[in-house]
């Protein structure tokens, strides 16, 4: 150790999938220094409470999507910025590391940088400006001292802006299934030989009321050309008591499992899956599991989507592969009528389901799948920086 003095060290992650990467981040910080009387607290979910780290308030009211939603939370967001900053006063953080989230983290950190400029501040996930808006690179810049990125295209970006840069590889491709039991999980569930599709409605509010009439209708009539198909739906703690309330007025309702290893032991199990855009894609990829995307948004979102993104996919390995690998169906192409073919196609060809299972395998291995684990190379990068390594 390069030092032994003690370090404040405040996490800010805003919904569900930065609360993950948070708490794998301290995990690993720990692991990696033990001996260097490191201290965490901050803003997060029941993931980084595992960590002991105790959020002031619930993050679940920050998980916003789209334009109109994000201009209706703004008061309320902005609230929440206050309190964090506040906290980060009272608390006397020597490094705060912003994950994800990048209207709400970008505020925080902003306000931070003003009233206490000599703390560092760490950005754990940068903005898709490969994608779109790269002058967001620049603004980052700008509000952050350290960047950890997760993806191979990110550096040219935010180096141009002046922004140290290090790649640590994107979370999801080291997801640790060693907590499935996919023959347990069979048996409890009784599927025997019964195909087994996994429905995923997303892990934020706005993805759920969006989507669910939508899953809710497309499984009713698959139920009715597939009698056989058995359902099961993996939900986040975080949005557990909106999935249920949704999924009860459903008319064709899955079977709903709670946690991690039951979640992994449906993805190795399940025969296909329908599921929300985002990073649980390249979970089930890594699982081995087909699927189908769908994905909607306000339609003024989706407009402005529209004319600033290059990107001709948005599925991860879609993107990397720069072919349709596993069937998207976005905003107005997310019909019951298209999902109902490309998952009757699936479930009726088990050829089609084998050729997309290679694929995504080939894809996840250019993304980087086998190299170490994120959490690992981030909390070196982090500990580097803090000089106690």
């Amino acid at each position: 150790m390069a030092t032994m003095s003690t370090k404040r060290i405040m996490v800010v992650a805003a919904e569900a999938s930065g609360d993950a990467l948070g708490a794998g981040l301290i995990a690993e910080l720990r692991r990696q220094a033990p001996n260097a009387g490191l201290t965490f607290f901050g803003v997060g979910g029941a993931r980084m409470a595992e960590q002991g780290v105790t959020s002031p308030f619930d993050i679940s009211e920050l998980s916003i999507l789209g334009l109109l939603e994000a201009v209706k939370a703004y008061g309320r967001v902005m609230k929440r910025v206050r309190e964090t900053v506040a906290y980060a006063q009272a608390e006397r953080p020597d490094v705060v590391l912003l994950v994800d989230s990048w209207g709400f983290t970008l505020r925080v950190a902003n306000a931070i940088r003003k009233v206490m400029p000599h703390v560092k501040l760490i950005k754990y996930v940068g903005p898709q400006v490969w994608a779109a808006r790269p002058g967001r690179a620049k603004t980052l810049a700008q509000s952050v001292d350290l960047l950890l990125a997760l993806h191979p295209m990110d550096p040219p970006f935010f180096e141009a802006a002046g922004l140290k840069t290090i790649v640590v590889g994107n979370p999801a491709l080291s997801i640790d299934f060693s907590d499935a039991n996919p023959v347990a999980f069979r048996n409890r569930i009784n599927l025997g030989s019964d195909p087994l599709l996994l429905v995923l409605l997303g892990s934020r509010p706005a993805e759920i009321k969006r989507l669910s009439p939508l899953f809710a209708a497309t499984i009713a009539r698959l139920r009715v050309s597939h009698p056989n198909v058995r359902l099961v739906m993996p939900v986040a703690d975080t949005v557990r008591d909106l999935v249920e309330r949704r999924v009860a007025e459903w008319p064709v309702k899955p079977l709903l499992v709670y946690g991690e290893a039951d979640k992994h032991s449906a993805m190795q199990v399940a025969t296909l899956a329908l599921a929300c855009s985002g990073t649980v894609s390249t979970e089930l990829a890594l699982a081995g599991c087909p699927m189908v995307i769908a994905y909607k948004v306000e339609p003024l979102t989706y407009w402005i989507y529209r004319r600033i993104s290059t990107l001709k996919h948005v599925t991860m390995f879609n993107i990397m592969a720069d072919k349709r690998i596993a069937p998207e169906f976005i905003q107005n192409e997310a019909t019951t009528d298209n999902l109902i073919k490309a998952l009757d196609e699936r479930l009726t060809d088990k050829s089609l389901r084998d050729k997309q299972i290679v694929e995504q395998f080939a894809s996840l291995d250019a993304m980087g799948r086998g190299q170490k684990p994120p959490a690992e190379k981030a909390a070196q990068a982090v500990l580097e920086f803090l000089n106690l390594v």
